[in-house]
Parts: structure tokens; sequence; C-alpha cells
């Protein structure tokens, strides 16, 4: 996974469910988790040849107002210095 695309987004609290199994109906789109709880804020890997399918849906995810604050960042397992 440290050789993914890493991106973090807030998550609506009573719609992570809806995410996480439209995400795993992707066979090989992304590796979601919770990295926040009380913020839900959530971390995903993404191949990088699948970063163009996985943005369209977050895109789309944003439009319903299901995920906000969508942000590509350094993957943090490329570091080990930046491990949580």
């Amino acid at each position: 996974m440290k050789y993914c695309c890493y991106y973090q987004a807030i998550v609506r609290k009573d719609l992570c469910w809806y995410l996480t199994a439209i995400l795993r109906s992707y066979e090989h789109l992304a590796f979601d988790r919770t990295i926040n709880v009380d913020e839900s804020r959530f971390e995903f890997f993404v191949a990088p040849q699948m970063k163009h399918y996985f943005l369209q849906l977050m895109d789309h995810m944003q439009a319903e107002g299901i995920v906000t604050q969508l942000e590509e960042l350094p993957n943090r397992l490329a570091d080990p210095q930046n491990q949580l």
C-alpha cells in the first residue's frame, strides 16, 4: 500500500456504511478505513491505475453530500516516520 495514491476525506457518519459498501462492490478500487472516528475522517489507498475511477466515484459522492473535504496527501505509509 505504500505505492498507492493516498486520500483523506470526511464522510457523513450516518452514511459511512453506504460509502464502504459501494467501494467494496468495485474490485480493487480502493482500500478504505476510518482514521479518526470522532471526525468521521476516512483514509483511502488507491492504486495509481484506479485513480481516475476513484475520483469519478468521489465526485459523485461529493455531489450527493456524502463525502466532503476530499484531499490527496502524501502516502503516510511511504514514510516510516509518518506512521500513526
